[in-house]
C-alpha cells in the first residue's frame, strides 16, 4: 500500500490529557516526518481548554521536546508536523457544544475521519451519540477505543452496546499498545514461519510458559484512576491476556484480520474455568508496601491519597491452564506488579529437558533450553541453548549460550508501539485491535478471580516496594517444581 493513499482527519477527543501528550502526538509527529502522511492531512485536538490556536501549538512543542526520547525534536520537523495542527473547543458532556467540530470537518465532509477517544470510557457513549447528533460518522469513519473498557463483563457490554448504537464492529478499534510493539509482532513470525519451532510448539515438548510485566513505577497521581482497576482489570485482563493468545493459538488460515482474531478468541474460550478452590490455590493478590526503590525512600500504595483502606491489588499472580489438546498439561504462569525489583516484560517459553543425557554424571549441568522474548525495558528474542566450554579437558563440560535475535540493531530509530496502530487505523487495518467477541471473553474468564477476590477467598498478601513481588507468588509456581525467571 502507499504509504500517501490514506488522506483522513485525526480527531484527538481528550487531546489534552497525558496519553495524547506522552504518546499519541509523539507517534503522529514521527509518522508525518517519516512521510506516513498525507500532505493535506489534518490533526484536530479536542479540549475543552479555553486556548488558541498559538498557544496550542506551543504547549505540543514544550510536550514534544518532553517526551521525545529517542529521536530528540527537531525544530525543522516540527516546523512541518504544525502545519497540520487544528485546535476545537468542545466540552464533551454536552452534545449539544459540537457545533464547532461540525464546521470544521464539514470544510472537507467526504474525508475519512478517525475519532481518537484519549477519555474516560464514561465518554465513550456520549462522543459517539454527538457525532452521530451531527451527521459526522460516515461508512469511512473509524472510532478508536482506549482501555479500560469496562470494570467486567457487564459494564464493558453496557459501553460497547453504547458505541455500537452509532458505530458498525468493523469501525471499531479497541486498542492495546502492546500489541504494537514489533517484538509482540514477531511471535506470529517466529512461530509461523520457522520450521525449526512449529513441531515443538505444544505440550510434548513445552514444560511451561510465563508472561511476566514488572513495572519498578507506583501509583504515585493516579490512585482515583488505579484503586478503581488495579493490576487484574488494567494489566492481566488485557495485555496478559493479548500475550498469552498469541503465544497459545493456532496458525490462522491467513493474516487477515478476522483469521488472527477468530484464533484468538478460540484460546480465550479454551481458559479453563476456576472453581473457589482453584483460586484459593492459583492466584496469588498483593499490595506494595514502603520499601526502596533506586535507592530511594518510597511510600506504600495505602499510603496514597483516598486509600488508606484500599482492597485494590497493585501485583497479580496467577496459573492459567488451557484445556484443548495442544496446551493439555502445560500451565501459563502469569504476573503484574507495581513498585517491583525492576521494570521489565517478557515472555518464557520453557522447554522440556532431554529425555536422556548423556552428560549425566560428569560434572557437566544440563539446562533446559529456554526461549525468553523481552518487551521492555529493552525488546529482543533469546534461545538459550547447551554448547560444549572450549578446552581440552578430559571430561566434556557444558555451558548455557544465547542466540540472539535482534532486528532493530541496524535501524536508526525504532517505531513506537502507538505508530504502529495510528498506522493501521489510518490504513483500515483491524488486525492489531480486539474485536468485541475477544473482549467480552477475556471479561467472562477474569470475572470469576475478581468475584471471587471481592468475597476475601484469597487473603491479600505484602511485599515490599522495590522487591519482586510477595513471597506466596514464588510458592504458586514452585508448588509445581518450578520458579521464575528472574535472572
Amino acid at each position: 500500500m502507499n504509504k500517501h493513499e490514506n488522506l483522513c482527519d485525526i480527531i484527538i477527543f481528550g487531546g489534552h490529557g497525558d496519553l495524547a501528550f506522552r504518546k499519541l502526538m509523539p507517534a503522529l509527529y514521527h509518522l508525518c516526518h517519516d512521510g506516513y502522511f498525507h500532505q493535506d492531512t489534518r490533526i484536530i485536538t479536542v479540549t475543552r481548554a479555553d486556548m488558541e490556536l498559538e498557544e496550542h501549538l506551543c504547549l505540543v512543542e514544550t510536550k514534544l521536546k518532553e517526551f521525545l526520547i529517542i529521536d530528540k525534536y527537531d525544530a525543522e520537523k516540527f516546523n512541518i508536523f504544525k502545519k497540520k495542527l487544528h485546535l476545537v473547543r468542545v466540552d464533551l458532556s454536552d452534545e449539544e457544544k459540537y457545533s464547532s467540530l461540525a464546521d470544521v470537518l464539514s470544510q472537507y465532509p467526504e474525508r475519512d475521519r478517525v475519532n481518537y477517544l484519549s477519555t474516560s470510557p464514561s465518554f465513550f457513549g456520549s462522543i459517539c451519540k454527538a457525532l452521530s447528533r451531527y451527521e459526522l460518522i460516515l461508512p469511512s469513519s473509524r472510532v478508536v477505543l482506549e482501555k479500560p473498557i469496562g470494570r467486567d463483563l457487564k459494564s464493558s457490554r453496557a459501553i460497547n452496546i453504547e458505541v455500537l448504537q452509532y458505530f458498525q464492529e468493523s469501525q471499531i478499534y479497541r486498542i492495546d499498545h502492546y500489541l504494537g510493539k514489533d517484538t509482540v509482532q514477531n511471535i506470529l513470525a517466529l512461530r509461523f514461519s520457522n520450521r525449526i519451532f512449529m513441531p515443538l510448539w505444544d505440550a510434548n515438548n513445552i514444560d511451561h510458559i510465563q508472561i511476566t510485566v514488572a513495572e519498578s513505577v507506583g501509583v504515585e497521581g493516579r490512585w482515583g484512576y488505579y484503586d478503581e482497576y488495579g493490576a487484574m482489570r488494567d494489566m492481566i485482563q488485557n495485555h496478559l491476556m493479548q500475550l498469552l493468545c498469541l503465544i497459545a493459538m493456532e496458525p490462522p488460515c491467513s493474516l487477515d484480520a478476522d483469521s488472527v482474531r477468530d484464533e484468538k478468541v478460540k484460546v480465550l474460550r479454551s481458559l479453563r474455568p476456576m472453581t473457589p478452590a482453584d483460586i484459593q490455590q492459583k492466584t496469588v493478590r498483593a499490595q506494595y508496601t514502603k520499601g526502596s526503590s533506586n535507592g530511594e525512600s518510597v511510600p506504600g500504595y495505602r499510603e496514597g491519597e483516598g486509600v488508606k483502606n484500599s482492597t485494590t491489588e497493585t501485583f497479580a499472580a496467577i496459573r492459567v491452564d488451557i484445556d484443548n489438546w495442544r496446551w493439555n498439561g502445560v500451565p501459563f504462569y502469569i504476573r503484574s506488579g507495581k513498585r517491583m525489583q525492576k521494570r521489565n516484560s517478557e515472555i518464557v517459553i520453557q522447554f522440556k529437558g532431554v529425555p536422556h543425557s548423556i552428560f549425566a554424571n560428569k560434572g557437566a549441568c544440563i539446562s533446559k533450553n529456554k526461549l525468553v522474548i523481552s518487551l521492555q525495558p529493552r525488546e529482543s528474542i533469546e534461545l538459550k541453548l547447551m554448547n560444549k566450554i572450549p578446552g581440552l579437558s578430559e571430561v566434556m563440560r557444558l555451558q548455557q549460550v544465547e542466540l540472539e535475535l535482534n532486528s532493530s540493531e541496524n535501524i536508526s530509530r525504532k517505531p513506537e508501539a502507538y505508530e504502529r496502530l495510528l498506522l493501521d487505523v489510518i490504513h483500515s487495518n483491524p488486525t492489531l485491535f480486539m474485536r468485541l467477541d475477544e473482549v467480552e471473553a477475556a471479561w467472562r474468564w477474569a470475572d470469576s478471580i475478581l468475584e471471587a477476590w471481592q468475597e476475601d477467598i484469597v487473603p491479600m498478601k505484602h511485599y515490599s516496594a522495590g522487591n519482586d513481588g510477595p513471597s506466596a507468588a514464588i510458592e504458586l509456581i514452585a508448588s509445581d517444581g518450578r520458579s521464575w525467571n528472574d535472572e
